[in-house]
């Protein structure tokens, strides 16, 4: 009888022992799985979008637009020179000014070394400071230099100068159209004739009728070679049809009127 207390004492001994440990270790798996597992890739989520914020590849076109502006703005800048050096429009030999000579002829005299006879005062004028001006009744005023009329459509003669009671000169001339030079400038309604400026102060006035009828130019070559200083250099006026009065040499301005 004593026995059997005993034996029931420890099978109930070992219930409440095995009762007591399901119930200590029940909640142990719901805890490990549970937040755990859940935190870690919330914490991971919420790393990602920081640590790529900065590096954000649409932030990069930001100052790549805000730089582009600034060569074009500096354009203009750059074109003014440009403009200002009126770059000849054409690929040009090189010029070689002429000398003046030892002496000078008198006034109708032949000059021995071009076989061309002396009028005028011989002026000595600098190429590179040279303009020749379109004024008056015209649209676009001009300011020509040498080369921009070597660059125009050229034109080449063998003519005869005449100076009535005087000489007649025989000669191969070359130059820009007259016509072409008036087109430029654009000649305004009304406009009936032009006068023609020497820079040694002789002028005169040609109608506009019989430059459209002609074949006149202005000449910047004698016999293939730049005018002599004696005959016009840089500019003379060639008009084949027309007396030697004509023939401005060191042409410096065309008034239109």
């Amino acid at each position: 009888m004593l026995a059997l207390k005993t034996t029931l004492r420890t099978i109930l001994a070992t219930l409440l022992i095995l009762a007591a440990t399901a119930a200590c270790a029940t909640p142990l798996p719901s805890a490990t799985p549970g937040p755990a597992a859940r935190t870690e890739p919330s914490a991971t989520l919420a790393v990602e979008p920081t640590a790529t914020a900065p590096l954000d590849p649409i932030d990069t076109p930001t100052p790549k637009a805000t730089a582009t502006p600034e060569p074009r703005a500096q354009a203009p800048t750059g074109a003014s020179p440009a403009k200002e050096k009126s770059p000849t429009p054409c690929v040009l030999p090189a010029v070689v000014v002429p000398t003046p000579p030892a002496e000078v002829p008198g006034y109708t005299a032949l000059d021995p070394p071009t076989g061309l006879h002396m009028t005028g005062r011989a002026q000595e004028i600098d190429l590179d400071s040279y303009r020749l001006k379109v004024t008056g009744k015209v649209d676009n005023p001009l300011s020509l230099t040498y080369d921009d009329l070597r660059c125009l459509p050229r034109t080449e003669t063998r003519c005869t100068l005449v100076c009535p009671g005087f000489f007649e000169d025989e000669a191969t001339w070359a130059g820009a159209p007259l016509q072409r030079v008036l087109d430029l400038a654009g000649l305004q309604t009304g406009a009936t004739e032009i006068r023609l400026v020497s820079e040694d102060g002789y002028a005169t006035v040609v109608s506009l009728e019989v430059i459209r009828s002609g074949d006149s130019f202005l000449a910047y070559e004698w016999e293939g070679e730049p005018l002599p200083i004696l005959h016009g250099f840089p500019v003379r006026v060639v008009f084949p049809a027309l007396d030697g009065n004509k023939w401005v040499k060191w042409l410096v301005e065309i008034e239109v009127h």
